[in-house]
């Protein structure tokens, strides 16, 4: 195809893509699931899991061969920006307020999936199906442990946000133990990252140019960006010459953090715990949440959605191993997020919904699944079982939340009421 006609198809492409994006965001609606639920089975749903095997030809005609790596490149736009606003709204003092809670939830959300990754790999190393040829067992252990280790951070504040928990005991200790436990998990993905480079050079190069990177951002580069709060106060909002600094930084980022090859989103995330909070951060968020949501991060679910096919779990054999990883990744991140929360004296109501909050995976597994595809380390094959267990561990944030959090407390009859909380509350 000529770059005319590739050019034309995009369009045509972006209408598809929004627009079952769209309807399936209004279905999934109706069943109490968040927008972002309905973009990762949408864009399954694109793929050639199920428009590909009802109307291959209109799929093949949608997505050709040759359109991929327009709709990539656009799809890391839309990463790196989304990152950038995560990174944006991260509130270290959350951390500060429940340290000792977090912590222990956090460490139990990484250590115990890592393990069982690292137990699952060390048995599906075996078998071809699932890593890439040339791939080490230690390399292999060390992915599916921090695949299995991560959480969706975004997805749980949004649900804290949207059930007005935001500042409550159970908010806080939430929202702290998410993002320390993914600010560590992309850490350690980093580091397996630059372990795949089998050169020594390169992966002290990746490792020491990370580490450096995240140092001078948040050390000496913090520093120097507040002088953008200070002009954005005293203007009374974020400029357009102010606002293109900010992307030209967060591109330069993206492309460094990308060239000592580690990934883009590691360079947009940090960037955005380094911008200054108040007016100025309210500010970007506005003018880039929208676009970037709503426009360009659906692309990267359908990306997901292209290179995931269901009709590559075929067998009772790999249907058990996506069942083995969906309970492993169940018990490591809900059942021991639950426990450790009970272990530091939270109450049964909030210790179960944190273990809910923490279990769902999210975008942020499919970003973690793409760069291991994309680089050659699993198999599509592997892709397509993280995926249906990300959708599923997803799936069941917000209705198991419900049920444990809004559900009206059983008291015993000699028991005092101080209170129920009604399933409708806010």
């Amino acid at each position: 195809m000529t770059n005319l006609e590739l050019s034309i198809l995009f369009f045509l492409q972006l209408t598809f893509i929004l627009a079952v994006c769209r309807v399936v965001g209004m279905l999934a609606k109706r069943i109490g699931q968040p927008q972002v639920v309905a973009e990762m089975i949408a864009g399954v749903l694109m793929g050639p899991s199920l428009f590909g095997l009802l109307l291959p030809g209109a799929q093949s005609y949608m997505f050709p061969k040759a359109s991929m790596g327009i709709l990539y490149a656009a799809s890391q736009v839309g990463l790196v920006l989304y990152m950038f606003l995560v990174g944006l709204e991260f509130q270290g003092d959350l951390i500060r307020q429940r340290l000792r809670s977090a912590a222990s939830v956090s460490a139990s959300g990484i250590l115990v999936p890592f393990t069982l990754g690292c137990m699952l790999a060390l048995y599906l190393y075996k078998d071809q199906h699932f890593f890439a040829e040339g791939v080490a067992g230690w390399e292999a252990m060390l992915f599916l442990g921090a695949a299995m280790s991560i959480t969706a951070f975004p997805m749980l504040a949004r649900i804290i946000y949207e059930r007005g928990l935001t500042g409550t005991s159970l908010g806080t200790l939430a929202l702290a133990a998410g993002s320390m436990d993914d600010a560590a998990a992309w850490c350690v993905l980093a580091l397996v990252l630059a372990s795949f480079s089998h050169h020594p050079t390169v992966a002290v190069f990746a490792i020491g140019g990370g580490v450096l990177y995240a140092a001078f951002t948040l050390l000496v580069g913090k520093r120097l960006l507040r002088r953008l709060g200070t002009v954005a106060e005293r203007e009374g909002g974020v400029s357009s010459r102010m606002f293109s600094l900010v992307l030209m930084l967060l591109m330069l980022c993206a492309w460094f953090t990308d060239a000592i090859h580690i990934y883009a989103v590691f360079g947009a995330f940090i960037l955005g715990t380094a911008m200054p909070r108040g007016l100025f951060a309210r500010e970007v968020q506005r003018m880039l949440e929208p676009l970037t949501t709503n426009f360009l991060l659906p692309l990267f679910f359908v990306y997901s959605g292209l290179n995931t096919r269901i009709g590559f779990v075929d067998t009772p054999y790999l249907w058990m191993v996506t069942l083995v990883i969906l309970l492993a990744a169940c018990f490591g991140k809900g059942v021991a997020c639950w426990l450790a929360a009970r272990l530091n004296g939270e109450p049964q109501r909030d210790a179960l919904a944190i273990g809910t909050l923490m279990n769902a995976r999210g975008l942020m597994e499919l970003i973690i699944l793409n760069i291991g595809l994309e680089r050659g380390i699993i198999t599509p094959t592997l892709f397509t079982i993280m995926v249906l267990m990300a959708i599923i561990t997803t799936l069941m944030a917000s209705p198991v939340f419900e049920y444990v959090y809004r559900r009206p407390v059983r008291f015993a009859p000699d028991a005092p009421e101080p209170g129920i909380i009604s399933v409708h509350a806010p």
